[in-house]
């Protein structure tokens, strides 16, 4: 089952309606489920109840892709971004001058918390950052969690993945690179964007795509202005997803209506070749690009970047202070 979140294209900007999504490809229909519907409660439904309410909404009249704005199927409570990808890391740690996966990250799957408040639509458009001159994509598969979660095993956890959908992780790689050059962030090097869509597919629409290992196995691509620049397999992770959740509940609350990502895939960024070349090929993204991702099993997501619209206030520097030698 894939599960949108939408509005009208006449409603007022901040209505959000929830729909039953119909068809293959870029032909598809969109079945709204009752006034009131909420995706996260969906997903936590018994399979049974949901169902009900997809032959409910199915019966009623559909509405074209053409009719609609594709919102982001959740307003996540939070999100985490793990680091799943054995090759994308190799590639970003050769762009800092090592050579090879460092031994922690085998140790445990690490994250970062993300903006929930970035999060933008399928085909939204997406406006270029200040103060960055290398922007980029980076294309991951995200998990909604659908129940609360805590100290839970990975069998357990699974139950509580509601289901999937594609994300773009976008990033001004130099703001980003200075803020961890002190052993913190990123922090505006990400805040400004995450795009996640199209829609939310069920874990049981994906199920026989899992490998022999139990990982799902889905075929992941991005295109820059129509030419693939980069794809891989979800079934390269290093982690499964509900190992993922596992991990993040340790002595810890996940929420139902967070967002997990698995981190970029191999060749899903742009600095992942920079940092195997050294130079900067493929070029950063520029305003009129449009960015491209699609997953197997999942859908697409579309987006073009435009020319930043807001005033932003400059970065507020810090004062100096005469430093005081410490008494002997």
């Amino acid at each position: 089952m894939r599960l949108a979140s939408f509005r009208l294209r006449d409603d007022r900007p901040d209505t959000r309606r929830v729909g039953l999504v119909v068809g293959d490809g870029r032909d598809w229909w969109l079945h709204p489920f009752a006034p009131g519907a909420d995706l996260v409660g969906l997903l936590a439904a018994d399979a049974d109840e949901r169902e009900a309410a997809a032959d409910e909404a199915a019966a009623a009249d559909g509405l074209r892709s053409d009719d609609v704005v594709l919102l982001p199927p959740v307003y996540p409570v939070a999100m985490r971004d793990f680091l799943t990808f054995e090759a994308h890391v190799d590639g970003m740690e050769r762009g800092m001058g090592h050579v090879g996966v460092p031994d922690a990250w085998y140790a445990a799957p690490v994250f970062l918390f993300m903006a929930p408040h970035a999060v933008h639509g399928a085909h939204d458009d997406v406006e270029y950052p200040p103060e960055t001159e290398r922007l980029d994509f980076e294309l991951e598969l995200a998990a909604v969690v659908c129940r609360d979660v805590r100290n839970e095993t990975p069998e357990q956890a699974r139950s509580a993945i509601g289901g999937y959908c594609v994300m773009n992780d976008w990033s001004a790689r130099d703001v980003q690179g200075r803020e961890m050059s002190l052993k913190l962030g990123p922090s505006k090097g990400k805040d400004f964007a995450t795009t996640i869509g199209p829609w939310v597919v069920t874990p049981d629409e994906v199920e026989h795509l899992r490998d022999a290992d139990g990982f799902l196995d889905l075929g992941m691509s991005v295109r820059v202005n129509g030419e693939e620049v980069g794809a891989d397999r979800s079934g390269h992770m290093g982690w499964s997803f509900e190992q993922l959740v596992s991990h993040a509940s340790r002595a810890s609350w996940v929420k139902a209506g967070e967002v997990l990502a698995s981190g970029t895939c191999a060749s899903g960024s742009l600095a992942e070749s920079w940092g195997r070349t050294g130079r900067l090929e493929p070029r950063p993204l520029q305003v009129g690009d449009e960015v491209e991702m699609v997953i197997e099993g999942i859908g697409s997501v579309r987006n073009r970047i435009v020319a930043p619209t807001e005033v932003v206030p400059p970065a507020p520097r810090a004062r100096r202070r005469v430093s005081q030698e410490v008494p002997a």
